[in-house]
């Protein structure tokens, strides 16, 4: 399945059912009172969030969307029909814009959670209405009320609790296929991840969390170079942030340091509160670096970038180190979990840019 994160739509509630002017006509009933009854309401159109759904596709064609108009009234005391509701159903997370004003309807962040995006019109009445003691007689009737009309946008931000960030082929897809259900595209040529993988972590009885990869970053990103910031909205609901670097690198004539501040610069240049966001360093591929000089390039790197929160050594592929990460991340958001997501933890360094 495509995976789509963001769409415009169009949203049109039915109006409402005229009332109706009757009077009531019948053999010995020379007199008869007014019998004209109410219009229907207008059918509403409302948003569901549905944990079953991780993708907007279903709205990349499917661009408009009409309940049904209400039922005008009818004379014997009848009263119009209500139009037909309709029920979009989208992913958890996702937030809905009014495009006429920008203005951020909602934000649907529970499964089941619902918002009327679009109220039907109000039914008209009719002269059945209007009977009073001194107005036995009435021909007053009014129309329905219009439906709202609007056009929104959908978009998808995924509800992870740590997000994976590097440059492509950092392994950022293998650390997460080893320490969680997800099972990514894996391959040896940059960008084999196209979209946000999600993958909930067990780390122990009761104690889990989820874990978003999105597609690598890369120097220039902010002026579309890659694959851009496309995905970087992804990570903005998560409350830990892992660094993911090839210390490997180096023996390719490519220096980690310079790749490491490219992906804080594209960070920064994208949301600066995301950049503030609490930021682990995971150097990745230490089995193909000789133990005795891993030690001292690990300093080494970690002092030139003048890092100075947690670093943890790992090898996805090989899983060595892996344990020690996920209980730290498991009792970091335990500790953590009282607070906002969006604090900035004060014991990182930020690496200059």
């Amino acid at each position: 399945m495509k995976f789509v994160d963001e769409v415009i739509i169009d949203v049109v509630a039915g109006h409402g059912g005229a009332g109706c002017v009757s009077f009531r006509r019948e053999k010995s009933i020379p007199h008869g009172g007014p019998n004209g009854g109410d219009g229907g309401r207008g059918g509403h159109v409302d948003l569901v969030a549905d944990s079953r759904l991780n993708t907007l596709v279903d709205f990349r064609f499917a661009r408009r969307h009409e309940a049904g108009n209400g039922e005008p009234g009818r004379g014997s005391d009848q009263f119009g029909a209500a139009g037909r509701d309709i029920t979009l159903r989208v992913p958890v997370g996702t937030i809905v814009t009014d495009l006429a004003d920008g203005r951020r309807l909602a934000e649907l962040l529970s499964p089941g959670q619902t918002f009327r995006v679009a109220k039907g019109g109000d039914g008209g009445f009719g002269n059945l209405h209007y009977k009073t003691s001194t107005n036995r007689a009435p021909r007053q009737k009014t129309p329905g009320w219009p439906g709202e009309q609007r056009q929104i946008r959908l978009e998808l931000r995924l509800l992870a609790d740590v997000g994976l960030l590097g440059m492509p082929n950092a392994g950022k897809s293998t650390l997460i296929a080893a320490i969680s259900n997800a099972r990514p595209k894996i391959a040896d040529y940059p960008f084999t991840t196209l979209h946000p993988n999600l993958g909930v972590v067990r780390a122990g009885p009761q104690r889990s969390f989820v874990v978003a990869d999105i597609p690598g970053l890369i120097e220039g990103a902010a002026s579309g170079a890659g694959l851009g910031h496309h995905f970087l909205r992804h990570l903005q609901r998560t409350r830990l942030l892992l660094h993911i670097v090839d210390l490997s690198a180096a023996d390719l004539n490519v220096d980690p340091v310079t790749q490491a501040r490219a992906v804080l610069k594209e960070l920064r240049l994208y949301d600066e509160r995301l950049y503030r966001k609490p930021r682990w360093l995971v150097l990745n591929k230490i089995d193909m670096i000789p133990d005795p000089d891993r030690r001292a390039q690990v300093a080494e790197f970690v002092r030139r970038l003048r890092w100075k929160g947690p670093v943890f050594e790992v090898s996805a592929l090989a899983r060595r180190g892996l344990d020690s990460l996920v209980k730290s991340i498991a009792a970091h958001l335990e500790a953590t979990q009282s607070t906002t997501s969006r604090s900035v933890d004060v014991r990182f360094a930020d690496a200059p840019t």
